[in-house]
């Protein structure tokens, strides 16, 4: 690794820049996205809560619960609980915007009563991937300070990998959630054609988010391999 003025100069820390630089565009585009057409009244006149039972009914889901949570764009479908949550700007909020996330969370619920397989295999990765995420640098580190010990470094990458396997798998999730999302609003006449397109764009600015997402977790993995995947044999 080169040297310049006086400093280590690390160049795979560019992939790192390039993750971030991917993920700053995708927020940047979903935030002016969601602005935009969060000032398009829908012409149902419905918040986002009340598209949200029409649709777990119409869908035949009567156990799940709609709750308003605190924030902007924090909205999610909790399946241990059955629970809907919408943030602020959804839950009363009547524009093609709200509406058309309302129906995205549905779809995850939809999912959930359908056994929909990415979604089960997400869920059950939860534990396991916050345990690597916590544990992966660390069994890095130590791995270094024990004489570039090759198990516990390349046991560090394996668990980084994980987060990387639950990005990928929620790629499908998201965007089969959206799918369903876009056919139910139309179906249950929530929303117009027109409309229908316009929830479209917004649920695919929020589609690239987990896209670059999985890009920059990626090229973090892509990263530690390069640093240290031919570490680990004592460098006799």
């Amino acid at each position: 690794m080169p040297y310049y003025y006086g400093y280590y100069f690390d160049p795979t820390y560019l992939l790192v820049i390039v993750g971030a630089v991917i993920c700053l565009i995708a927020s940047a585009r979903l935030k002016s996205t969601y602005a935009k057409y969060a000032q398009v009244r829908a012409m149902s006149g419905m918040t986002g809560a009340e598209a949200a039972e029409r649709i777990l009914h119409y869908s035949g889901i009567y156990d799940v619960r709609i709750e308003h949570v605190s924030g902007n764009l924090t909205d999610h479908y909790d399946p241990s609980n059955k629970v809907l949550r919408l943030s602020d700007t959804t839950y009363g909020a009547r524009s093609v915007a709200a509406v058309g996330v309302a129906a995205h969370e549905c779809g995850h619920a939809v999912q959930h009563a359908q056994s929909y397989a990415p979604l089960t295999i997400r869920k059950s990765l939860v534990p396991v991937v916050n345990i690597g995420s916590s544990l992966s640098w660390p069994m890095i580190i130590l791995g270094i300070l024990l004489g570039n010990n090759g198990f516990l470094i390349h046991l560090g990458i394996v668990l980084f990998s994980l987060a990387v396997l639950f990005q990928l798998v929620t790629l499908p999730v998201e965007f089969n959630a959206s799918g369903r999302a876009l056919v139910l609003l139309k179906d249950t006449g929530i929303l117009y054609e027109d409309e229908v397109k316009s929830a479209r764009k917004v649920l695919g600015a929020a589609a690239l988010t987990y896209v670059a997402g999985a890009a920059s977790t990626i090229l973090q993995l892509l990263r530690l391999v390069l640093l240290f995947g031919g570490r680990g044999r004592n460098d006799d």
